[in-house]
């Protein structure tokens, strides 16, 4: 007989939510936990998905994603949610994450819009980590792609040490730290646009701006738009 499962540690309520929600979709599909570490060979094994949904520990994402694709339900793999599943576990587990890991100045999301220098930039980058849960420069390099962002260099820009030295390596890094859509990215690239004015590869960075601008700046109105935006942040 499976002995009953330990309760869950309310402690964090963040985290509880996200154990909840991971306990919630095995018991809907009656997997035990043994049974969803054979289905994934041991990795992750028996002991990390219990802890992942004990409320008391921090679960890599990689875990969660797991958990959550081994207890897909027939309607979900039928109509194709399961997409919606992870969306909500993510969010759940940045919740968490930033629950325990957050400064108790950082109350929301870095605005962009604010930032003027380097040295903003800096702070900027260093913050969206932070609001995404402050995944660890192994976890931002899976999820950012392979060659797109080494563990060493999304290391020192967490520390501050360095800034993304390319348009490629900055969209790498917001992207790991859960900065994804265009709408989302442009503001990021025009304070990149700002912070590095007197750079060589300016140009670069605009045209990583253009790229993923408001449609004002593409087209018949590219020339007068983009005018328009550099005499801004001059």
């Amino acid at each position: 007989m499976t002995r009953p499962e330990k309760p869950v540690d309310r402690t964090v309520p963040a985290r509880a939510k996200l154990a909840d929600f991971l306990r919630a979709r095995r018991n809907a599909v009656g997997l035990t936990y043994r049974e969803m570490a054979t289905r994934t060979a041991g990795m992750p094994s028996k002991t990390t998905f219990e802890r992942a949904a004990s409320g008391s520990y921090d679960p890599t994402l990689q875990t969660v994603e797991a958990y959550v694709e081994i207890t897909m339900t027939k309607e979900e793999e039928f109509d194709g949610s399961i997409g919606a599943a992870l969306t909500q576990a993510r969010d759940l587990w940045i919740k968490a994450r930033r629950a325990v890991r957050a400064p108790y100045y950082l109350h929301k999301a870095p605005d962009p819009t604010l930032i003027v220098h380097r040295a903003d930039l800096s702070r900027a980058f260093r913050d969206q980590h932070v609001w995404a849960g402050c995944p660890s420069p192994g976890e931002m390099a899976w999820i950012a792609g392979p060659g797109m962002l080494p563990m060493t260099t999304a290391r020192r820009i967490i520390q501050g040490r360095a800034l993304p030295v390319t348009p490629t390596q900055a969209i790498a890094f917001l992207k790991a730290c859960y900065v994804q859509a265009p709408e989302e990215l442009e503001p990021w690239l025009a304070a990149a646009v700002r912070a590095f004015a007197d750079s060589r590869n300016r140009s670069d960075w605009i045209a990583a701006y253009v790229e993923r601008s408001p449609q004002q700046l593409r087209g018949d109105d590219r020339r007068g738009g983009l005018a328009g935006f550099l005499r801004a942040v001059a």
